[in-house]
């Protein structure tokens, strides 16, 4: 069986548990385009769970309002992908989960449909949010097909993690 996460993504999320680790933080996701890939690379090394709290997949807009609060308003307005859904997202997801000092959040377009003009195939809002402190959006444009766009907003995920610790 072939891995299902690159080997650059794994070595990445091993690098980012240790410092989770070091530090005595504890992380949640919230992901859309990514369907769950930044947890799932995080959870891919043992011992994960003493610094990964879990996970959101909120692919739908729908889910997003139900699991982690983002108004229906904000969606009409902005859209799912845009810096204030990604903003919404983390400060949802850390609000569920009491024991996580740090949430990220992705929502994007990996393609291969979908995109505009205003938000081509490869854009992609993060957000992070640490207990504490102002959160922290980032925009993003990959280029490659839909793997490689999930790939490399994985990768971006991880690092937002990383230096915010």
């Amino acid at each position: 069986m072939t891995a299902i996460l690159p080997a650059e993504v794994l070595e990445k999320s091993a690098t980012v548990l240790e410092q989770l680790k070091a530090a005595g933080l504890m992380v949640i996701t919230a992901e859309s385009c990514t369907g769950g890939l930044v947890a799932g690379a995080l959870t891919a090394h043992a011992g994960s769970s003493a610094v990964v709290a879990g996970g959101f997949v909120t692919y739908s807009n729908a889910m997003k309002q139900a699991a982690l609060g983002v108004s229906a308003d904000m969606l009409a307005q902005w859209g799912a992908v845009s810096a204030q859904v990604a903003q919404a997202m983390a400060e949802g997801a850390l609000a569920h989960a009491p024991d996580a000092g740090i949430a990220v959040s992705l929502t994007g377009v990996a393609g291969p449909d979908g995109g505009s003009e205003e938000k081509p195939v490869g854009l992609v809002w993060f957000g992070l949010q640490r207990a504490g402190k102002p959160p922290i959006t980032q925009k993003k444009i990959f280029g490659g097909d839909r793997t490689e766009v999930r790939a490399q907003s994985v990768l971006h995920a991880l690092k937002m993690i990383q230096d915010s610790i």
